[in-house]
């Protein structure tokens, strides 16, 4: 609620709707159609896109051009994300091949983009802001800038610490935001379909296989 406050009041009201979902959704990969369409969150996605879902769903009526995911810059988040890319996939799927759905990430003012999070740190000094995804981004700045009592370090825990001007200048301004669309290529079809089955299925041996097999390229670990 708080992050979807900030939201509403940072918003281009003429543009920009927001729907504020509560925790995480059901994972469909594993979940039964009735279950999918009694849960609440769901439904209220269904109802704000307009679409319809699964054998009902018709591009057509959708009433937004983008749909845009925007989580915190933490595992939760990120779990969040993957669990909405796959209601998306694989039950309004369209979505997803016509281009409309997107990850927020903010523009950082002078460091490559790292990921799909709004940012973690935010630096002001004499009047110009930075922003950091994470600790090594925020060692770069400071190191760039100096390590003074002039430095003002701002840590965002999720979007609900932001407020709406925080918001709006990072993540949602149309003229400095930054998206990127999610897409499935042709050739890269099967890959993503045995990927979501694998990661959110129910078959517990094959995930535990993956993990085991890619742990050594894992770079942020939250324990």
């Amino acid at each position: 609620d708080s992050a979807g406050g900030s939201a509403k009041t940072a918003r281009d009201r003429a543009t920009q709707a927001i729907l504020p979902l509560r925790g995480k959704i059901l994972n469909v990969e594993k979940a039964r159609l009735d279950k999918i369409y009694a849960n609440a969150e769901i439904k209220a996605m269904i109802t704000a896109f307009g679409t319809g879902i699964h054998e009902d769903f018709d591009i057509s009526k959708l009433r937004y051009h983008k749909i845009i995911i925007m989580t915190d810059a933490d595992v939760d988040g990120a779990h969040i994300r993957i669990l909405l890319l796959t209601l998306f996939y694989r039950y309004m799927r369209p979505l997803i091949e016509y281009g409309h759905v997107y990850a927020a990430v903010p523009p950082l003012h002078r460091i490559a983009l790292t990921g799909t999070q709004p940012p973690l740190y935010k630096i002001e000094k004499n009047k110009k802001i930075w922003y950091a995804y994470d600790d090594k981004e925020l060692d770069n700045i400071l190191t760039e800038i100096g390590r003074d009592g002039n430095n003002k370090i701002q840590r965002y825990k999720g979007l609900g610490e932001m407020d709406a001007e925080q918001l709006w200048e990072t993540t949602m301004d149309p003229e400095r935001r930054i998206l990127k669309r999610v897409m499935v290529h042709d050739e890269n079809a099967s890959e993503v379909d045995l990927t979501f089955s694998t990661l959110m299925g129910d078959k517990v041996e094959p995930r535990k296989e993956f993990i085991e097999a890619n742990a050594k390229y894992v770079t942020n670990l939250d324990i």
